[in-house]
């Protein structure tokens, strides 16, 4: 994975190439579209395929509190971008003086300076410079004033609506992590530390991994099928979402039960990938009636997550 966080660590193989810049938070199959035809670009001017990116995003230094929360974290969208061809990531710090350049600043120090690039590909909605000065129309001007090729991507509709990292986002807050999943290239993913809990899931047969210092979207409360991953493997998972309303309990906790293991997984990183929502948080009547239930959506989540490892082993 070529991950660069600073344009000086750019050398001279990875400069003269096609060139996308975006948030490409999520990388989504919108994006996908992108860099295929990035990648086509970058093949035609016979250099490499580079994605230009932020770190933070823009918003969090402008408009913070409406900053979205994020749906990938940027070690992981390297590699998401890397796996759909992409040589080599770019991962700029945002900070006041890049937010300052105007859009023909951007274009010189960044686009022509630092990546030399031959060829650009952006979506039609694209806006770069000092308050989104540098328009498509601003851009495609400058790309012909200095003879770069510039690819306009119209973005990918799906069911009567355009995808994009807000819609998903707005799903995964919504629990329908199929819709999302099914507009990302891969299942969503979250990640956290496992930590110490309550013990309540080893007290009543299903031990949980807590997980907390979670940096993405959590998704609403509820009980899913999942993979999580770890040092060990990928292993089936029913992950509970929220608080725990049989025993009274309102802090909000993402519990993952891995199915058929025993072990110590506390202080490791966890990652785990939701594929789709069972049900929603319940109040039940009896501990006897909540085993009950676990117990068949333990079931359902081994099956679902077999059937999903299975097919990346095909």
């Amino acid at each position: 994975m070529k991950l660069f966080r600073s344009l000086t660590e750019i050398d001279e193989a990875l400069r003269g190439g096609a060139v996308t810049i975006g948030n490409f938070d999520g990388v989504h199959r919108g994006h996908a579209r992108i860099v295929n035809e990035l990648r086509a670009l970058a093949k035609k001017h016979a250099g490499p395929a580079i994605v230009f990116t932020f770190d933070p995003h823009p918003v969090r230094l402008l408009r913070p509190e409406l900053t979205p929360p994020p749906l990938t974290w940027t070690s992981r969208k390297a590699m998401l971008l890397e796996e759909l061809g992409v040589d080599a990531t770019v991962v700029y710090p945002t900070d006041r003086a890049l937010l300052n350049l105007t859009a023909e600043e951007f274009f010189q120090q960044i686009i022509l300076d630092a990546l030399g690039a031959k060829a650009l590909v952006e979506g039609p909605n694209f806006a770069f410079g000092k308050g989104r000065e540098g328009s498509i129309a601003v851009l495609a001007e400058l790309c012909k004033r200095h003879q770069m090729e510039l690819q306009v991507v119209e973005p990918l509709l799906e069911s009567e609506d355009y995808v994009s990292s807000s819609r998903i986002r707005n799903a995964i807050a919504e629990g329908d992590v199929d819709t999302a999943s099914s507009q990302l290239t891969h299942p969503y993913r979250v990640r956290g530390m496992v930590t110490h809990g309550m013990n309540r899931g080893s007290e009543i047969g299903f031990p949980t991994a807590n997980l907390d210092a979670i940096d993405t979207l959590i998704p609403a409360p509820g009980v899913y099928a999942g993979v999580a991953r770890t040092d060990l493997g990928a292993l089936p998972a029913a992950i509970h979402i929220g608080g725990n309303p049989t025993f009274q309990e309102d802090d909000q906790k993402f519990e993952v039960h891995l199915i058929d293991f025993e072990g110590n997984l506390y202080g490791q990183v966890m990652e785990v990938d939701l594929l789709s929502r069972l049900r929603a948080t319940t109040t039940f009547e009896s501990v006897d009636a909540l085993t009950g239930q676990l117990q068949r959506d333990v079931q359902t989540a081994r099956e679902l997550a077999t059937s999903y490892l299975s097919s990346l082993d095909a």
